[in-house]
């Protein structure tokens, strides 16, 4: 099966045009990596890449309504639209990691514009520079808003991360290109990151382009998730749009298709190695089963004030978490890339100043008003025993 890459680029660029903007936020970075063993020759005679620890981060949904926009468009004078500032408080944790994943919720509309918000969304294609600048090095494109501007806003949406070179999942062009499973390299490990749907409000996916966008389901994704691995993946990370909104608790079908994904095996080992749950827009609680990390929802991590079901503004709507995770190398040859470390950051967009906030870096600078939000954040990431599991909130 074909198969596309990207290596880590180098991120001293991107944190010295986010340190211009003078909007870098301080925080911990991941605990240092175990020295390396030695590198073994490749059949080749060269060196292959020696194995080592790696740490993922991954955010919940980019989802610029017009009030985003707008924000966007006075960063950057009134002359287009620069998202970069909007990203600025969490770069050093995204940059800091050795993998970065997004959830690029909605699509791209044409250079200029128009652009809309809530319920169609057209987001300005700038968004995808600001991804870049933070760190980010793959999007999950799979939501209920993949197909807003039908073909030609996935065609727009991808032909930008990839001008950029922002790898993605989910979504795509062409029948080929659906079929090729997103690659990543870390830490000598090899990452596949995959992305599906639950639906897409009720917009039938076209008969003649099936493979547009990849609805949510077990056997597919199963099936999927073992092609990577033959296409050489050592670690499957996938990503489900999916949880009923505005619930905390993890929904009946997310329990019963986590607990069936992280389940399956294939020679002994887990098929999948981490899910990334996004949609519900408010954090919903990580939890260890079979073995096996879910984060059933992030949260939002861009948007405008939102309004709940009862037609109230919602605060936890603008709230959400940074997940974590650490990778070290298998024990034995063949064997898993576990994780070795959990960790997740409390993160809030504060719609005043259309800026995203780390909280933990917030509160330790002196912004007690705050510790209520990351307090909130971190009792509902916990709600399901994820702190016995090991799970900690980043220092």
């Amino acid at each position: 099966m074909p198969h596309r890459t990207t290596r880590r680029a180098p991120r001293r660029t991107a944190l010295a045009a986010i340190a211009l903007l003078g909007a870098a936020a301080a925080c911990t970075a991941a605990p240092p990596s175990a020295p390396a063993p030695p590198a073994a020759p490749s059949a080749g005679g060269r060196a292959a890449p020696a194995a080592r620890p790696f740490t993922l981060a991954a955010t919940g949904d980019v989802l610029p309504h017009d009030s985003v926009i707008r924000a966007a468009r006075a960063d950057a004078g009134g002359a287009g639209h620069d998202f970069r500032p909007m990203f600025a408080g969490v770069a050093p944790v995204i940059s800091a990691a050795d993998l970065a994943i997004c959830h690029m919720e909605t699509v791209y509309g044409e250079d200029g514009g128009p652009f809309t918000g809530y319920p169609s969304f057209k987001s300005p294609p700038q968004v995808a520079d600001a991804l870049r600048a933070t760190g980010y090095d793959s999007c999950s494109t799979a939501s209920n808003h993949t197909l807003d501007d039908g073909a030609e806003g996935i065609r727009r949406t991808l032909e930008h991360l990839d001008r950029v070179g922002i790898e993605h999942a989910g979504s795509a062009r062409t029948a080929e290109e659906a079929t090729i499973p997103t690659l990543l390299d870390a830490g000598g490990a090899r990452v596949a990151h995959l992305s599906y749907t639950y639906g897409t409000n009720g917009i039938p996916v076209p008969a003649d382009r099936p493979w547009s966008v990849n609805l949510i389901d077990e056997g597919r994704v199963l099936s999927d998730a073992r092609a990577a691995r033959e296409a050489g993946a050592d670690v499957v990370v996938v990503s489900l749009h999916w949880g009923t909104e505005w619930q905390t608790a993890p929904d009946e079908r997310q329990l019963a298709l986590g607990r069936a994904l992280t389940a399956a095996t294939t020679d002994g080992r887990p098929d999948v190695d981490l899910i990334l749950g996004t949609h519900a827009h408010v954090p919903q609680a990580y939890e260890k089963v079979n073995g096996t990390w879910i984060v059933y929802g992030m949260g939002d991590q861009v948007a405008g004030p939102m309004v709940n079901h009862s037609g109230a503004h919602d605060p936890r709507g603008n709230e959400g978490t940074i997940a974590r995770f650490t990778f070290g190398p298998p024990r034995t040859p063949g064997g898993r890339w576990e994780v070795t470390r959990a960790e997740f950051v409390p993160q809030w967009f504060d719609t005043a100043a259309n800026r995203v906030v780390d909280l933990n870096a917030a509160v330790a600078s002196g912004d007690t008003a705050l510790a209520p939000v990351r307090d909130r954040i971190t009792g509902v990431v916990l709600s399901r025993g994820a702190g016995a599991q090991g799970l900690v909130r980043a220092r």
